[in-house]
């Protein structure tokens, strides 16, 4: 039987992790936090069945029901009214976090076309790593006929990272396939 991620970084990357960057405590290693994963579109107001249709993929490729994300004010120039919806969220943690991360590296990210690697440079100074995909459909779960039409996602990770080195030293030893640095 194939070792989870999350076993695996409890037996071999956080030890690791700690005696790398000198750390007294093993439970000050960094961790995975949370991954948010966001949609928005402009259509959601006016077709209702892309908002259901979004709904539902973005459910298939998480394991958990996206919530609603509404406008809190409105905005004239974005034809915008308060409460309306405006996009759709996952924040997944735990053992759906651990797998989600699992199958973005080894199954979605190799699937993109041309893929050389996701860039180190969008890691913030808190340590959280932002990732975006202009299509929504290099999850093997979503079917094309079923979408309506192609979207974009962005996804965050959240570390206990103080800081980007150590973010980026985290996300390595997980297996992100960072681009080769120059």
């Amino acid at each position: 039987m194939t070792q989870t991620l999350k076993e695996k970084y409890q037996k071999e990357i956080r030890p690791a992790l700690q005696k790398e960057l000198d750390l007294s405590s093993i439970e000050s290693a960094p961790k995975l936090e949370k991954i948010t994963i966001n949609t928005s579109s402009r259509e959601f107001k006016t077709d209702k069945e892309l908002l259901t249709k979004t709904k539902a993929w973005m459910s298939q490729i998480t394991g958990q029901m996206p919530v609603e994300t509404k406008a809190k004010h409105s905005i004239a120039a974005f034809n915008l009214r308060e409460g309306e919806v405006v996009g759709l969220k996952v924040t997944l943690r735990g053992n759906r976090m651990y797998d989600f991360f699992q199958k973005l590296t080894s199954i979605v990210l190799p699937r993109i076309k041309d893929f050389q690697g996701v860039s180190r440079k969008t890691v913030d100074q808190n340590g959280n790593y932002t990732l975006g995909l202009s299509e929504q459909i290099v999850f093997p779960e979503v079917e094309y006929d079923k979408i309506g039409r192609i979207q974009g996602l962005e996804m965050t990770i959240s570390t206990t990272a103080k800081d980007a080195k150590t973010s980026l030293m985290l996300l390595t030893a997980l297996g992100m396939p960072f681009t080769k640095e120059n």
